[in-house]
């Protein structure tokens, strides 16, 4: 087992580099012609391929949280954290039906915008300074600090800030040539990362199968994880009981079984793929049938997913638990590293351009939405009205820079502490504390014209303190057992609800808040915001693509319940 890298290792990582940005420079090129237009620089000019959109999506999705966060997942809970795989897959379904259309007819660019379009001002600017933060502060920071971390324990473990540097200005090359840039290298990114990703979960097999005495074959590999962890394979987590060992009330609190599917893991997924400007920004700009073939096309590959960083942590337990891997570095979230120190040279390279791919294509994604929100919906609306295409093009690529140095000085000695829980979790239970109310606010507005813009401004607000109230104080309030919900301890020698039901919760009661604030107020009809039956409508092809992806998950959910 060799834990370093080798000069084929590097070799293989630099042609990667070199292939990668010589396509982005060639694609800047070609639109160089348009590069002071604001639509094309944020936009990509309207113009994306569907084949496109949905590399795109993933690519901008799968980073260091899904390749070392849902790694160690796998590692401590097992397939049960595949649901957050297997259920996006759904919920980019309903996105590509009933979302996006939404957002086309309307001529939405920005979510900022759809805010305005559909409540008013003051709500639009409260939530695009919200994603700012957001943003900057727990998506950058959290996709450089795992992915400098992983990259790092492959490098010899000390050059932890010159990889962090290196993968936000090679994400700043490729982003500041804008969306279409981005987009199209993101094709690149997301075949490497998927045949990388691929490579790793079946070198990690054959190892299981070498260890184990089956001869280096990757089914036989998989019995045996199958065997040696048969709790890794069960898709729900048992309710803790009075005699519950503290492991088993752990992974209950990151997972809590069938409560998950209540409400948690779709709020968490319908807010991510369908309000939120860093996934929808790439169909924005398409027309209909192109931008719902692209996101059922990302749907499809998403099932792929938990094969590609969801089994190599099962591995690593399967491994560990029997002295066949060294002591995890950086607990759970060091088991995706671990796994890499058995690839032969030239692979481990291949893996190490994977992982950087996931990484510089979510980074580039996100600091091209920052800019896009910042530019688009404050600077060009508050600060500098009278901006033209060619300002609103520099303002972006400003936006950019500040948004990467943010987010390199807040990581760079970890300030956020995102290295003390697991970081896929950590992502999770963050960003989960505003989800709520966030697709509450989306969700009525959408679906509901009697929706209010107070009842809009309160539900944000009243979601994001209901989230607070009952992940951090609700426990102390009432104890370890109410009729709402059951808190087990933390470890911490606190009790703790398990955040999927906090979110649930705060979902249902800011839901109820705001409908009752839309009757008591005026009555509003937003006649600027169009809604109809026939925009909602299918194609054949279309229909095939949503039922051969149903079947597919209810296959897998069948096989593991």
């Amino acid at each position: 087992m060799n834990q370093n890298l080798a000069f084929a290792d590097y070799a293989v990582f630099i042609i990667y580099f070199i292939v990668v940005s010589a396509y982005g420079y060639s694609v800047y090129s070609k639109r160089k012609k348009d590069e002071h237009d604001a639509k094309a620089y944020f936009l990509a000019e309207g113009n994306l391929t569907w084949w496109a959109i949905g590399a795109s999506l993933i690519a901008s999705n799968i980073s260091a949280e899904q390749f070392i966060g849902m790694s160690g997942e796998g590692f401590f809970l097992g397939i049960a954290v595949a649901a957050y795989e297997w259920l996006a897959a759904v919920a980019l379904i309903i996105v590509a039906v009933w979302f996006i259309p939404v957002y086309l007819k309307n001529k939405i660019y920005t979510m900022p915008q759809f805010l305005k379009t559909r409540y008013n001002e003051s709500t639009a600017l409260i939530m695009a300074v919200f994603w700012l933060f957001l943003y900057v502060f727990v998506n950058l920071t959290s996709i450089l600090y795992l992915g400098a971390v992983a990259i790092n324990g492959l490098a010899g473990g000390e050059y932890l800030h010159v990889i962090m540097v290196g993968l936000a200005v090679f994400a700043l090359f490729i982003s500041l040539g804008g969306m279409k840039v981005v987009a199209y290298t993101d094709v690149i990114q997301v075949a490497v990362l998927i045949i990388g990703g691929l490579v790793t979960s079946y070198i990690a097999l054959t190892t299981v199968g070498h260890y184990f005495g089956v001869g280096e074959n990757a089914i036989a590999g998989f019995k045996v994880l199958m065997r040696e962890a048969p709790e890794h394979f069960k898709m729900i987590i048992p309710k803790p009981t009075a005699t519950s060992s503290q492991l088993e009330i752990d992974k209950y609190l990151t997972f809590p079984g069938l409560m998950s599917y209540l409400a948690g893991i779709w709020i968490i997924n319908l807010n991510y793929w369908g309000c939120n400007q860093y996934i929808t920004q790439r169909a924005l700009g398409a027309d209909l049938q192109t931008a719902r073939t692209g996101i059922l096309f990302a749907g499809m590959l998403k099932l792929l997913m938990p094969l590609i960083v969801m089994l190599p942590g099962i591995a690593a337990f399967v491994l560990y638990e029997n002295g066949h891997l060294p002591q995890l570095v950086g607990g759970k979230d060091g088991a995706y590293s671990a796994v890499l120190t058995f690839l032969p040279t030239g692979l481990k390279g291949l893996s190490v351009a994977a992982l950087t791919a996931a990484i510089v294509a979510s980074l580039a994604g996100k600091v091209n939405s920052i800019s896009t929100i910042y530019t688009l919906d404050i600077h060009k609306k508050y600060i500098q009205k009278e901006a033209g295409e060619k300002q609103q093009v520099n303002i972006g690529r400003i936006a950019v820079f500040a948004a990467m140095l943010l987010a390199v000085l807040f990581t760079w000695n970890d300030i956020l502490g995102i290295g003390g829980v697991g970081g896929f979790t950590y992502i999770q239970k963050y960003t989960g504390f505003i989800s709520p109310g966030v697709f509450a606010m989306f969700f009525l507005g959408m679906f509901w014209k009697r929706t209010t813009g107070t009842a809009a401004i309160v539900g944000v607000i009243l979601g994001f303190v209901l989230s607070v109230l009952f992940n951090e104080y609700a426990p102390m309030l009432f104890g370890n057992e109410t009729l709402l919900y059951t808190a087990y301890p933390n470890g911490k020698g606190a009790f703790e609800i398990p955040f999927h039901i906090c979110m649930g919760l705060s979902f249902f009661f800011t839901m109820l808040a705001m409908i009752g604030i839309s009757f008591a107020g005026p009555k509003v009809n937003p006649k600027a915001f169009e809604i109809d039956a026939e925009m909602f409508k299918v194609k054949p092809q279309t229909t095939v693509l949503i039922v051969i992806t149903l079947l597919i998950i209810v296959a897998l959910y069948v096989k593991f319940w």
